[in-house]
């Protein structure tokens, strides 16, 4: 049986510190515990403000979990990495 593929995009503003720890800790923790069933999209707001209106954006860095459902939203730099794995329900709490 064929695991799920996650579908992950993340929205941050510049590459600012946050959003370079929010990206580390992102691949980081994808390459721990989803194999290679995923793609990461980093959308820079500052080079495309427009993408922040249809996901509803209002801060950065925000990673948004499309694929698979539910779809989840979580805010920061992503260096919980126990409120990582609750959000892409890959454990419970």
């Amino acid at each position: 049986m064929e695991k799920e593929r996650y579908k992950l995009c993340l929205y941050v503003a510049g590459q600012t510190q946050k959003a370079r720890k929010a990206i580390e800790n992102l691949q980081k923790y994808c390459e721990e515990h989803l194999d290679d069933n995923y793609t990461i999209e980093i959308i820079d707001l500052k080079e495309h403000p427009h993408l922040a209106e249809g996901e509803q954006t209002i801060a950065t860095p925000t990673l948004i979990k499309k694929l698979p459902n539910p779809i989840r939203i979580l805010v920061g730099d992503l260096t919980d990495k126990n409120k990582f794995l609750v959000g892409m329900n890959l454990i419970t709490e």
